[in-house]
């Protein structure tokens, strides 16, 4: 059976306090099998999902997160074991799929269940805008942080419910379907499906892009160049390659996926700073998940902090991006550590999380902290991670050194500490 890595506190509640979404408890998702057909013209979409699932409590019924424009035809179960499962009845309403038994699953039993679906996906409507499976001139795109997942699967849409996929997608003759070109776990905002007019492109050893018709790399030809540079910062690439997907139409930002990132044609020429943030995402973020939400700035301050890095490989000065974003962090009413859903993508997340880091790099110097990065990278890979787990990693490289009164100072206090 899948070793889970709990959370280092209990579950706060029944309701993830970010996005608002109940949780769906009593088992863990281990494999998504996705077998689904998409027509482009009417933006339509049906097939089945089979769920590889075990129990960790007795279940009389579960819940599934699945947006009700995707309406659930048919739910059977089969148990691994042999022993009979038998689905009592379905139905769908405030956004779940709600799953009735005959008999009770006994805890510790691993079964599959198959739901047959369809609808016209739409994205769903949040705080942070669109998001989910969204329509595009001639194709479509799935970008899904932090909940937009069930807007084409039944799933368990929480980050640290990691587990693998299997993709078998279909669109209409002529157009590509890209899904996620890794086997490893994946949290299911991660998960992706894009379909347009696009041919592939290899750019090195494992990076590869796909670009709509005619269209040239532009400054995603120095892709293969960032990521071996990465490779020697953070430690060896966590997935099998590296693809990016440029969509025709523009985007007003870049998409994130599990070794797949989005962007528009916009994002072509003078975005390389873009393109070392999600690129740099692959170890922060998808193969280094998140518990929960809050720790949002594990994400995006090492993304944050990559692009300074990057840009200093090339002739930059990290120092310089430090001292001019410190001076452009406005008073903060939330703290890194909590910053709560409204402010979880602010721009101050992001930079101030880049300055924690690089004030532990002063801290320790550079040797202690790229040891400390490639040591976190290493031991937490593919799994989850909290803030504790970044201490840790530095307390070990750099034994004497006061890291945790750094940390405490740039992520549980509202004030500025001196700019590093």
């Amino acid at each position: 059976m899948k070793k889970h890595r709990l959370r280092s506190t209990p579950v706060p509640g029944t309701v993830d306090a970010y996005t608002g979404v109940a949780f769906n408890l009593g088992f863990h998702v281990h494999h998504y099998d996705v077998d689904l057909d998409y027509k482009v013209g009417p933006n339509r979409l049906h097939g089945t999902a089979t769920l590889t699932l075990t129990t960790w409590r007795e279940l009389e019924h579960l819940t599934l997160d699945l947006a009700e424009s995707m309406s659930v035809r048919r739910v059977t179960a089969r148990s691994a074991t042999g022993g009979a499962i038998e689905v009592k009845r379905f139905r769908q309403s405030g956004g779940k799929l709600r799953v009735s038994f005959t008999a009770p699953v006994p805890v510790d039993e691993e079964f599959q269940l198959a739901v047959t679906y369809g609808g016209n996906p739409a994205p769903r409507r949040t705080a942070w805008g669109l998001i989910g499976w969204e329509e595009l001139t001639d194709g479509s795109l799935v970008a899904s942080q932090p909940n937009g997942a069930p807007t084409w699967l039944p799933c368990d849409d929480t980050p640290d419910e990691k587990a693998t996929y299997t993709f078998h997608v279909r669109a209409d003759r002529g157009y590509a379907v890209i899904t996620n070109p890794t086997t490893r776990p994946m949290a299911s905002y991660l998960a992706t499906v894009q379909v347009g007019d696009y041919a592939r492109h290899q750019l090195g050893r494992n990076t590869y892009a796909w670009l709509p018709k005619n269209t040239q790399p532009g400054d995603f030809a120095t892709q293969q160049d960032m990521l071996d540079f990465f490779e020697e910062t953070f430690g060896p690439y966590p997935f099998e390659r590296y693809e990016v997907v440029v969509t025709e139409d523009p985007l007003e930002i870049p998409l994130e996926a599990q070794a797949m990132s989005i962007f528009g044609v916009n994002h072509l020429t003078g975005h390389e700073r873009l393109i070392a943030h999600e690129l740099a995402h692959q170890w922060f973020g998808n193969s280094l998940g998140l518990a929960q939400w809050n720790d949002i700035w594990l994400n995006e301050g090492f993304a944050c902090y990559s692009e300074w890095l990057w840009a200093d490989h090339v002739g930059g000065d990290v120092d310089k991006h430090v001292r001019e974003h410190y001076r452009k962090l406005a008073p903060q009413d939330f703290t890194l550590a909590d910053p709560g859903p409204r402010n979880m993508f602010d721009d101050r997340v992001y930079k101030r999380g880049a300055i924690a880091l690089h004030a532990l790099r002063r801290l320790v110097g550079d040797p202690a902290f790229f040891t400390a990065i490639r040591d976190y990278t290493s031991r937490n890979a593919h799994g989850v991670v909290e803030t504790f787990d970044l201490i840790n990693a530095f307390k070990a490289a750099a034994p004497g050194k006061d890291v945790e009164a750094v940390i405490d100072a740039w992520i549980n206090h509202r004030e500025l500490p001196e700019c590093p």
